[in-house]
């Protein structure tokens, strides 16, 4: 089985929602037959490498509120990461432009290496704060999951792969894709948003039992309000249980 995952470095319930799938796995009896791919989705393309904002600035900006009450937003960010068992520190993460660690990120999977450089750059996003629209930066990371560090430094100067992420977005957007993360089984069930673990157990147990045309996997109403997803518009924070 093949689970494509379009999903954005910039998007912090990519991260949790890779995780939530990751423990649902691990628990999945043909977990040795499913070969999981991440694709490239640039939640703001025209994002700049160094704003010189904090990310609190940048959401107080964004949706018109102020820095106290952006920090709140980024507060319950960090609370629903723990519920996937990842510890953010959201609040040193550095807004930058993700299309380079794309780029990088397919070049890794043309060495083998895709699953360690996506998870090594997530954890320098939302845990470490690293600046990861740095060349230096994303070179070093690859280097750390057994990259050669000059090659990811010469790519990282070209514009190689360029063409690779834009082919994920243009397949993504025939799909349907508008918001990360989003994850497609075998090309049989999709399933948008970081959902709760029960929602990824039953697309995986349906994409794996049967064989029929392409469909979404809903949520119930009880777990709509634990569902968080992003678009270019922002993040929706799910509502926390009583």
């Amino acid at each position: 089985m093949n689970i494509e995952v379009w999903s954005d470095y910039m998007c912090p319930f990519c991260y949790i929602g890779k995780r939530r799938l990751e423990q649902v796995l691990q628990q999945f009896p043909h977990r040795d037959e499913v070969k999981l791919t991440f694709k490239s989705f640039e939640l703001n393309p025209d994002a700049v490498k160094d704003s010189g904002k904090t990310i609190n600035e940048e959401l107080s900006a964004k949706y018109g509120v102020s820095l106290q009450e952006a920090q709140a937003m980024n507060d319950r960010m960090n609370e629903n990461a723990r519920s996937a068992g990842l510890e953010y520190n959201i609040h040193a993460m550095v807004p930058t432009n993700s299309l380079d660690a794309h780029r990088l990120t397919l070049w890794a999977q043309s060495q083998g290496k895709m699953l360690e450089l996506s998870e090594r750059i997530f954890q320098a996003v939302f845990i470490e704060g690293k600046h990861t629209g740095d060349h230096e930066v994303l070179a070093a990371l690859a280097a750390e999951v057994g990259l050669d560090q000059e090659e990811a430094a010469a790519i990282l100067a070209s514009d190689r792969f360029m063409d690779e992420v834009r082919a994920d977005e243009a397949e993504g957007a025939e799909l349907g894709v508008r918001g990360v993360p989003f994850f497609v089984f075998d090309r049989k069930f999709a399933v948008s948003g970081a959902q709760p673990d029960a929602v990824f157990h039953d697309a995986l147990q349906k994409a794996w039992n049967e064989r029929s045309p392409f469909t979404m996997v809903s949520a119930s109403p009880a777990d709509n309000d634990a569902t968080g997803a992003c678009t270019d518009d922002g993040c929706k924070i799910p509502r926390r249980e009583k």
